[in-house]
């Protein structure tokens, strides 16, 4: 998986999150299983700042996560302040391919990074749905670094 060097200019949003002491594990980095909370806080405010779906939320529609694939680069800890970059990868019919990245605000080590898949989902029929139509579907686009 790509691990990308910080720059604010290669995700379509950035969450701030702080450690708190409840999200260590014994060896007093945050716990594994902590990682994926971030994540899913940072998905969850980066698609609540996109109107469409926002509009199509307040109707009963809702991301479902189908897949995570995350990869662990280095601890972080308590009091560590961090820096989630979210993005899609790809657009499908009602499904969105994400890729994040978790770094720390003070010196922007990447700590973690992820591919996910959500599919677009009625709550109300249980069923997946056709993603509302994005105005701006470009500017949520990952934009990796390129050489040259």
């Amino acid at each position: 998986m790509d691990r990308p060097i910080y720059n604010p200019e290669q995700f379509a949003h950035w969450t701030q999150i702080e450690v708190r002491f409840r999200d260590l594990d014994p060896l007093n980095h945050v716990n594994n299983s902590v990682y994926n909370t971030y994540l899913e806080e940072a998905r969850i405010d980066f698609i609540q700042q996109i109107p469409e779906f926002k509009e199509s939320m307040a109707s009963g529609k809702s991301f479902i996560l189908v897949h995570l694939e995350l990869d662990y680069v280095k601890p972080a800890r308590f009091n560590d302040v961090l820096l989630v970059g979210s993005s899609v990868e790809e657009f499908g019919n009602s499904s969105i391919k994400g890729f994040q990245a978790i770094y720390s605000s003070s010196d922007h080590e990447l700590k973690a990074v992820a591919k996910t898949t959500g599919v677009w989902f009625d709550l109300k029929s249980n069923r997946p749905v056709k993603l509302p139509e994005l105005q701006n579907r470009d500017n949520l686009r990952y934009r990796p670094l390129t050489d040259g």
